[in-house]
Formats: C-alpha cells, structure tokens, sequence
C-alpha cells in the first residue's frame, strides 16, 4: 500500500476514508497527534462521553488481552449507531492485536483510532497499518510555519481579535514544537486581550512570556550573563523538568527581545539600574543582578543580531525534532560563550 504522505494527513482527517477503518496516528509532536486522533474520534460516534459509543483500552492492556481489540471491534452498540475504538499505545508491543483486527477488520459502522509517539520507519506497528488495506498510517510532524501560522490566523479569528503583523511574526517565533501547547499559548493570549480590537508586540511579550518557569529563566539569565557553568545546569534542570526544547528557544527571544528594549533605554542616557528596576512585573533580587550584568555586556546591536540568530535557532528546533535539545543547548552556549568579557 502506499503510505500517507504528511501533507495529505488534515485532508484524510476532514474525510476520512470508509475503507480504512482502522488508522494509526504518530508521531513526535504529541498535541498534534492527540489534535488529530480526537478530531477522528468525534468524527466517527455522536458522542465520545458515551462509553457504549466508545471504547477506550491503554496498549498495555492490549499486550496481556491481545483478542479484546477484535471483540470491541466487533460489539454492537446497545441502543445502535456508530462505535469507536480508542487505544493509546503503551510501552509494551500490542502487535497481536493489531494483526488479530486486520485479519477481522470492523464493518462501516466502527473506527478504530491508534494514538502512539514517534515511530521510525519500518518499526513494527508503522509497517502493519501502513501495508493494510483496511488502515491507514497518518504522521504527525512538528508544524511548519506556515502551520503555525494557520493556527494563530485560525485562534484569532475564532476570538474575534485581529493581530498586528510584527506581532503575529513574533508569537511564530514563540512558538511551535508541540501542537497542543502552541494553541494553549494563542486561547491564553486571546484571554488576555479580550476587549482589545488587535494583538500587538507588547502583549506577545507580556503573556507569552508568562509560560516560563523559574528554572528556565535561570538558563537564559546565565547565558546573556556569560555564565557558562550555571548554564550547563540550568539547562540539564530544564530539560530533566519536561521543558519542550522549543519552549526553550523562545524563553531565549523573550529575553534577547526584553535586553535589547533596555539596552536601547540605556544607551538613550537611562542608567541600567533604573532601566531594571522599571521592568514590570517586578524582577525578584537574583534576576535583576543578572539582567544588570547581561546589560553591561551587550550592545544593542549585537542584541539585534542575536535576535535574528534565535529566529533560525527557533526555526531548527521545529524542524529537528530528534536534534531539539542539542540545537537549543548550542544556540545557549554560543550565547554564553559571546557574553563573556573579553581580554
């Protein structure tokens, strides 16, 4: 069979093919893959809160019950219409299963939705519902910008709130990577400027910003600091913490973004304790130490090109999924490593 090639996958979601009942939905970007497996779900019963309408099993469950899949397949909802089957891939292999369902696929009336992470090429459960004819394999890559930018015109829209155009360039750059998160991200900026007629740069900077953590914005105050031994743990605390390698880059453009409008202040005559000090929402003691010595080593323009550097840092991260970590762990250093005095 010829596999489904990623573009292909949203329109397979809007119309979903009578013939494959059984689909398969992977990939890294786990919102995505989460998005699409529901949108499947909902499209294939009335209603999914109905437990006669669907059955949910864990893939583990369905390695010790390898014959339940056929028999949920194979039930007919007590009081009639649609049923659907939702399994969500565990750590051990269910393959048993999968082969004992499409050895006896359901009729028209039934939809059996696989949710799993990344599966490389030729892994097991891939090759079977990509070389059946009764299933379909749908992958789920990180979203392009073109993706995202889709998904922002789409949120604010739904909102009824326009967004500026240097600000829409700027929450591209912020975010990505996880399909789920970056939606959040839009609703939660939407929520915030309720009552707003546009979205603009300072808003961007003023909630987006607020998806950080302490301890990631400890990483980018030890990079533009220079300090290179904080940031190698920082980072490693971050990374251990669930942190998405994206969320990572984009800390780092609020940051650069947020210094190079102080630097601008300090080199207009503003001293750099006062620019600090009118930071809002106000800096606990330890950043604001930071925040002054990173001031004091970087100019404007340097700033300026650093921005431009993070926007490509951020495009490679989407783009790289199994290299996320490592693109955003160099693009830090690097940082660190230009922040340091020289002589």
């Amino acid at each position: 069979m010829v596999a489904i090639k990623a573009y292909e996958v949203d329109r397979f979601v809007a119309r979903p093919d009578a013939g494959k009942p059984i689909v398969l939905v992977f990939g890294p970007d786990a919102g995505l893959v989460h998005e699409r497996a529901d949108a499947l779900i909902r499209s294939a019963v009335e209603d999914p809160r109905d437990p006669f309408a669907l059955a949910r099993i864990d893939g583990d469950t369905l390695a010790e019950e390898p014959e339940r899949l056929v028999e949920e397949a194979h039930t007919v909802p007590l009081f009639g219409g649609r049923r659907a089957v939702w399994v969500r891939a565990g750590a051990k292999s269910f393959i048993p299963a999968i082969e004992r369902v499409l050895a006896s696929p359901p009729g028209p009336d039934c939809r059996i939705v696989i949710e799993a992470s990344n599966l490389r090429r030729g892994a097991p459960l891939r090759n079977l519902c990509e070389r059946a004819a009764s299933a379909a394999a749908l992958p789920c890559y990180a979203d392009s910008d073109r993706d995202i930018g889709r998904l922002i015109d789409e949120e604010m829209q739904s909102a009824g709130i326009a967004i500026v155009p240097d600000a829409r360039d700027l929450l591209a750059s912020l975010i990505g990577g996880d399909r789920a998160g970056s939606r959040s991200e839009i609703r939660k900026l939407a929520l915030y400027a309720h009552g707003k007629t546009a979205v603009d740069r300072d808003d961007i900077i003023a909630i987006v910003a607020d998806a950080t953590t302490p301890a990631l914005d400890a990483v980018v105050d030890a990079a533009f600091a220079g300090r290179m031994t904080d940031l190698e743990t920082d980072f490693a605390k971050v990374r251990s913490s669930g942190v998405a390698a994206s969320t990572i880059a984009g800390a780092a453009i609020r940051q650069a973004a947020t210094l190079h409008r102080l630097r601008l202040a300090v080199e207009s005559g503003t001293s750099i304790r006062n620019a600090v000090e009118g930071i809002f929402p106000v800096l606990p003691p330890d950043r604001k130490e930071s925040v002054q010595a990173a001031l004091t080593l970087w100019t404007a323009k340097r700033l300026t090109r650093m921005l431009t550097q993070l926007g490509n840092t951020s495009l490679d991260v989407r783009k790289n999924a199994r290299l996320a970590f490592p693109i955003a762990q160099r693009a830090l250093l690097s940082i660190a490593w230009a922040a340091r005095p020289k002589g």
